[in-house]
C-alpha cells in the first residue's frame, strides 16, 4: 500500500526537525602539523609533541602521549576560540603512580601516534569514519607499502583498521570530501606515471603542457582505496585544499600570492589593483574540468576571434604555501568555505635586501609558518581572514560538526519523491548492496545514525503500519 504524506505530517515533521541557526559553528579536524612558542625548548618547537608515559608489558610497547589527534575549534563570526584537542587525552585516566590502570585506554592514546594524513584524509559523514593516508618515505620502504591507510571513528578517535597500499594506487591527494548530494567520496589525486589520452597530448592548451603527473578530479572507494578518474587529462596548478559544499559543487585552492603588495585592508593586490594569492577554482563533478566562463578573445598573430574559458573566481587576497592544508564547508551556508591556510607566502627579503625563502631558523619572527583560519566567499574567491592559529595548526581534513539545518525530510522517502513507495526500499538496497547513495539524511530512516538494513524494515513498516500519513 502506498501512501502519499500529508501537509500536516510534512509540517510536524519540520517542526521537530529544524535546528536553530545557532552560532558558533564548531569545527573539526585531523592534526597535520604545528609550531609552538614553547619556553621549554630553545627557539621555540617544532611539532609535533611526545610525552613518554612509560612501558606497558601486557601491550608489549612503550606508550607515549601525542600531539596528533582530532581536534576542535569554535568560529563565531569572526571570533576563532583555538583548537584543542577532542577527544582529550588525560594520562591519569590510565595511567597512576607509576602502574597502568587501564591498559585498553593506553592503547587508544599511544595509538594517536599513527593518525597522520600527509598524503591527505577525510572525514565521512555517511559512517562517521575518518581515513588517514600517510605516505611513507625513505629507501627502506617497499613501493608495495608506500601508504599507510588507518580508519578512525570519528567520535571516539578509536583506531579501527590499518592497512598498506602500493605506490602505484595514487593515493596522494590535495584533499578528498564526501559529496552529500550522492554519498559518494571525491578527491583531486596527484597522479603519476599516467599514460595521457592522444587527444589530450595533441591538445595541451586543453590543459596546458602535459605531462605525466599531475592532479585529477577522482571518486575513491575507501572500503577498497582504489580511485576511479573522472577528469580526462590533468591539471599541474598547485592544489592545497579541496571541500564540496551542501550542494554538490567542488572548490579547491591552490598556493601563491608572492608577488604584489599589501593593501590598506592587510590583503594582497597585483600590479593592476586586482587582488592575488592563494586561487580559488571550481571543478565539474561529472566531467572532472574546471568551472569557466566563456569570453570572446581575439588571437594577436591572425586577428580571429575565438573562445576561451576563463577562471570566474578572483583571488582570495591572501598568500599560501604549497603544504598541507585544508577546507570544509558549513551545511547552513554554502557560500562559505573555511580554510585552514597559511599566512604568507613563505618569502620575503632577507638581511641582505634580496628576496627569497624566509630562513626556517628565524619563524617565531618573520611568520614563515603562521597560520590561519580563513572564510572563502565563493561568489567571488575573495577571501577574510578569520583569526591566528596561536600554535600555528595545519590539518589534513576539517569538517563542520553542526546539527543538520534542514528537515531531515519525509521519513522513509528516501528518494525525496513526496512518497513512501516500495521506490524507496529499493533506494536502500542501492546502497546496502552498490554502495549507492541516494540522499543520507532521509535513508537513516530509524534515526539510529547509520544506514543498515534496519532501515528498511523501517520503511516496510511505514508502507504496512502506517507511520506516515
Amino acid at each position: 500500500m502506498t501512501k502519499k504524506i500529508t501537509l500536516a505530517t510534512l509540517a510536524l515533521v519540520a517542526l521537530f526537525c529544524f535546528s536553530a541557526n545557532a552560532e558558533p559553528l564548531k569545527i573539526k579536524g585531523v592534526y597535520n602539523h604545528s609550531y609552538h612558542n614553547d619556553t621549554d625548548y630553545t627557539g621555540g618547537h617544532d611539532g609535533p609533541w611526545s610525552t613518554y608515559v612509560g612501558w606497558n608489558s601486557t601491550l608489549g610497547k612503550a606508550v607515549f602521549v601525542v600531539e596528533n589527534g582530532i581536534y576542535s575549534m569554535t568560529v563565531d563570526g569572526l571570533t576563532l576560540t583555538q583548537p584543542v584537542k577532542d577527544p582529550d587525552v588525560v594520562i591519569g585516566d590510565f595511567y597512576s603512580n607509576g602502574q597502568f590502570t587501564n591498559n585498553a585506554m593506553a592503547l587508544w592514546a599511544t595509538n594517536f601516534n599513527l593518525m597522520f594524513g600527509n598524503s591527505g584524509s577525510v572525514m565521512n559523514p555517511n559512517d562517521s569514519v575518518i581515513t588517514t593516508v600517510m605516505s611513507r618515505t625513505g629507501e627502506e620502504v617497499e613501493d608495495s607499502e608506500r601508504f599507510a591507510v588507518r580508519k578512525w571513528n570519528a567520535n571516539t578517535g578509536d583506531l579501527l583498521s590499518s592497512a598498506y597500499f602500493h605506490t602505484s594506487s595514487n593515493l596522494e591527494s590535495a584533499g578528498m570530501c564526501a559529496n552529500p548530494k550522492n554519498g559518494l567520496v571525491y578527491g583531486l589525486f596527484y597522479l603519476t606515471a599516467q599514460d595521457l589520452p592522444e587527444e589530450i597530448v595533441n591538445d595541451p592548451d586543453f590543459f596546458g603542457d602535459t605531462q605525466d603527473a599531475g592532479y585529477c578530479i577522482c571518486t575513491i572507494d575507501l572500503s577498497t582505496m582504489e580511485i576511479t578518474p573522472i577528469t580526462p587529462g590533468l591539471y599541474y596548478e598547485n592544489f592545497v585544499t579541496f571541500a564540496i559544499n551542501s550542494e554538490g559543487r567542488a572548490f579547491a585552492l591552490t598556493s601563491g600570492g608572492t608577488a604584489g603588495y599589501e593593501g590598506e585592508d592587510g590583503k594582497m593586490y597585483d600590479i593592476n589593483g586586482n587582488l592575488t594569492g592563494a586561487q580559488l577554482y571550481e571543478f565539474d563533478l561529472e566531467s572532472g574540468l574546471m568551472v569557466g566562463t566563456p569570453v570572446e578573445a581575439v588571437d594577436p598573430e591572425t586577428g580571429e576571434t575565438y573562445t576561451e574559458m576563463v577562471n570566474p573566481y578572483s583571488a582570495t587576497g591572501y598568500c599560501s604555501q604549497a603544504k598541507r592544508q585544508s577546507a570544509c564547508f558549513s551545511k547552513k551556508d554554502p557560500t562559505k568555505m573555511y580554510w585552514n591556510g597559511y599566512f604568507n607566502s613563505g618569502k620575503g627579503f632577507n638581511e641582505n635586501g634580496s628576496w627569497g625563502n624566509l630562513p626556517d631558523s628565524e619563524w617565531q619572527t618573520n611568520g614563515k609558518y603562521d597560520t590561519a583560519l580563513y572564510e572563502v566567499d565563493i561568489t567571488t574567491g575573495e577571501a577574510t581572514r578569520i583569526a591566528k592559529f596561536d600554535d600555528r595548526y595545519t590539518f589534513s581534513c576539517m569538517w563542520v560538526e553542526e546539527e543538520d539545518d534542514e528537515p531531515h525530510g519525509i521519513y522513509g522517502d528516501v528518494n525525496r519523491d513526496g512518497y513512501v513507495t516500495s521506490a524507496d526500499v529499493t533506494a536502500l538496497y542501492d546502497y546496502l548492496l552498490n554502495g549507492v547513495m541516494t540522499f543520507y539524511e532521509t535513508s537513516d530512516v530509524n534515526g539510529d545514525g547509520v544506514v543498515t538494513s534496519a532501515d528498511v524494515t523501517a520503511v516496510y513498516d511505514i508502507l504496512l503500519g502506517g507511520a506516515a500519513e
